[in-house]
């Protein structure tokens, strides 16, 4: 058995020389990159994706351009050149019937900001403007003569619209139609009633989303900063912080729910809702609070040994100073992909051919295939953006690996950050093709899941199953982004893949868990709570602004959103500091391993770490005598040295 042990051991050490690791899973990767820019191409030869971002009309024509006849369609083929908006005839009544919307609509060359009350309005707009909102064939000088008059033009009164900014829609400025256009043309992308709601929400509060959203930037910004170079009065500051938040923004969630409730004024379907997001956005928000307050209490005697363990990573950040840019650099990537795959999707979405009914209208017929090449786009979506975020783990990862196994601390090994990247993509890019891989095939059933449970909404029982499983699904995920990210420091110690580091990276935590597992999670309960402590604040502009601005009526989704955004970029700036204290960690259970503090085989931990762990765990007196041993500073043992 110790003949086992010792050769176990022995298979811990850093490498130089490394070798490719699961070389077939970058090639699927590359073989499934293949297809995804074969529907790249196919969507834009046979998409046309300005009909959704130029906006068309119920004839065929796409507005802001010259267009081609369709056959049987008379009023097609029109030059629109000068008629960049498309104005809908009936924007207070829009309905969808057979996934279509009932109104007409036509491309005008400037929306009515003013409420038009009669024909005589509407002829006087096309003479002062040249904007005609009547159907093209009916001669503006027939306005008020033509017997079909009421069915050729709007429908009357026609409430003042403005032009939204990017889909050169005339969206009404009425709160009432306003909230049901947004419903309607948000309905025709996708018929989830989530997902309606969601992009109605953006729709209606898109200005303050994006001040939010920008707030929330500077929150994390801010935070990340204050965890590098403050660590001590920032801990204490940041709990009392969290703790003022979570009362202030439950305080005011249970006030604006009593407000709201009691407002007469209050008669919108919509507004209603507000009133019950409200009540269990508040009770969410309680149980949260308490629950938080309990652990902070519990566990306040051990904030010293929080203050130690962010001052020790502090140390590591300021020896590759980089690390901090990495999240926006990967942020920067997301951005960019995210933008192709909206691109393609929208001209994927747009491929069909164009025939006329008998009405003389034009309808857009979707060609066979396309939900497939949809799915295997979606996909493309998850794989590629968990691929990423690996990639940024790795990084992370190599970069402490360098530094912890270097004798010479007063001396970093040079650009650690680069050396990690060019090991990543020169050995390693199969490891985080796996790693993702096993991500996207639980994210795939969840959100399945999620759909199947929008579906069974009105049965309880159904619901109940589908959560449990849906909760399921969310943990296994967890689980496995934690062993991910031990295997991926594995990866950049020994240079194996995927499979053997996540087992070696299993068994060393298993031996190690009494030593790391409190010091880890609680650590983890820190960075918690600055995430906690960015959505708070954030969300509390949230409320002032929304509140302020009642005309919106629904304000509750997009306050949703705010929240989601604020978590997700608080996660993406303070992953930093967790996936950097998990790759010491597990180094420093390696070193205790591999190494006993001798002459021959002197440990590579700093003094300030070893003593801050055997402090806060309590080390047994069998483990004790290692950790006084005093540590002699020379090259020997085995050393990980950066690419050149």
């Amino acid at each position: 058995d110790s003949g086992d042990s010792i050769s176990e051991l022995q298979e811990w050490r850093p490498v130089i020389y490394r070798k490719c690791t699961d070389t077939l899973w970058l090639l699927l990767f590359c073989l499934f990159w293949a297809g995804l820019m074969f529907i790249s191409g196919y969507a834009v030869v046979a998409g046309a994706a300005e009909r959704l971002v130029l906006g068309y009309d119920s004839f065929g024509n796409i507005c802001g351009q010259k267009n081609t006849p369709v056959e049987g369609a008379n009023l097609s083929g029109l030059d629109m050149t000068n008629k960049k908006y498309v104005f809908f005839l009936n924007s207070c009544s829009l309905e969808i019937q057979s996934l279509k919307i009932s109104s007409l609509s036509l491309c005008v060359s400037s929306c009515p900001q003013e409420q038009l009350n009669s024909l005589e309005d509407l002829q006087n707009f096309a003479r002062n403007n040249g904007s005609f909102l009547c159907v093209y064939n009916l001669n503006v000088s027939n306005y008020t003569l033509n017997p079909k008059a009421a069915q050729l033009c709007p429908t009357l009164p026609v409430p003042p619209s403005k032009s939204f900014p990017l889909f050169n829609r005339c969206v009404p400025q009425n709160p009432e139609c306003y909230s049901k256009y947004a419903s309607v043309l948000i309905s025709m992308v996708n018929e989830m009633d989530v997902f309606h709601r969601i992009l109605s929400g953006i729709l209606a509060g898109r200005d303050t989303l994006i001040g939010l959203s920008v707030l929330a930037l500077a929150f994390s910004l801010i935070l990340v900063l204050a965890f590098r170079f403050i660590q001590t009065l920032l801990i204490h500051t940041l709990i009392a912080l969290v703790v003022f938040g979570l009362l202030f923004i439950s305080g005011v969630l249970w006030w604006l729910h009593h407000d709201y409730r009691n407002d007469p004024s209050i008669e919108l379907e919509t507004e209603k809702e507000n009133v019950k997001f409200l009540l269990g956005y508040a009770i969410f928000s309680t149980i949260v609070t308490v629950v938080l307050l309990s652990l902070i209490f519990v566990l306040r005697k051990r904030l010293q040994f929080a203050v130690q363990l962010f001052r020790i990573v502090g140390k590591i950040i300021g020896r590759i100073p980089f690390l901090l840019f990495q999240p926006l650099w990967t942020f920067l990537i997301l951005i960019v992909f995210w933008v192709f795959w909206i691109a393609v999707l929208l001209s994927l979405g747009t491929a069909g051919t164009a025939q006329s009914t008998s009405g003389g209208q034009v309808e857009y017929r979707a060609l066979s295939g396309i939900c497939y090449m949809a799915w295997y786009h979606f996909v493309g979506l998850i794989w590629t953006s968990e691929f990423i975020l690996a990639c940024q783990q790795m990084v992370i990862a190599g970069a402490v690996v360098t530094c912890y196994f270097n004798r010479n601390k007063s001396n970093p090994p040079p650009h650690p950050v680069l050396s990690s990247i060019s090991v990543l993509f020169c050995y390693h890019l199969g490891t985080a093709v796996k790693g993702s891989f096993l991500i996207t095939i639980l994210r795939i059933p969840r959100i399945v899941l999620l759909y199947v449970y929008n579906i069974l909404n009105q049965k309880k029982n159904a619901k109940c199953l589908f959560s449990c499983c849906f909760c399921w699904v969310c943990c296994q995920e967890s689980c496995l982004r934690y062993f991910n990210q031990h295997a991926y420091t594995t990866t950049a110690i020994n240079g194996t893949n995927f499979c053997t580091s996540a087992k070696d990276a299993i068994c060393i935590l298993a031996r190690n868990s009494a030593k790391l597992a409190s010091i880890s999670c609680f650590g983890d309960f820190v960075l918690f709570l600055g995430k906690v402590f960015v959505v708070c604040f954030t969300v509390f502009g949230g409320l002032m602004a929304f509140n302020y601005h009642r005309e919106l009526q629904a304000w509750v989704v997009p306050l949703l959103l705010v929240g989601f955004f604020a978590y997700l970029m608080s996660h993406s700036f303070l992953s930093v500091f967790e996936v950097t204290a998990d790759a010491m960690f597990l180094c420093f259970a390696i070193d205790m391993e591999t190494n006993d503090g001798t002459a021959e085989k002197p440990y590579f931990v700093d003094q300030e770490l070893l003593t801050f762990v055997s402090q806060s765990n309590k080390l047994t007196e069998g483990q004790n005598h290692r950790s006084t041993r005093q540590f002699q500073d020379n090259e020997d043992g085995t050393e990980l040295q950066p690419m050149v």
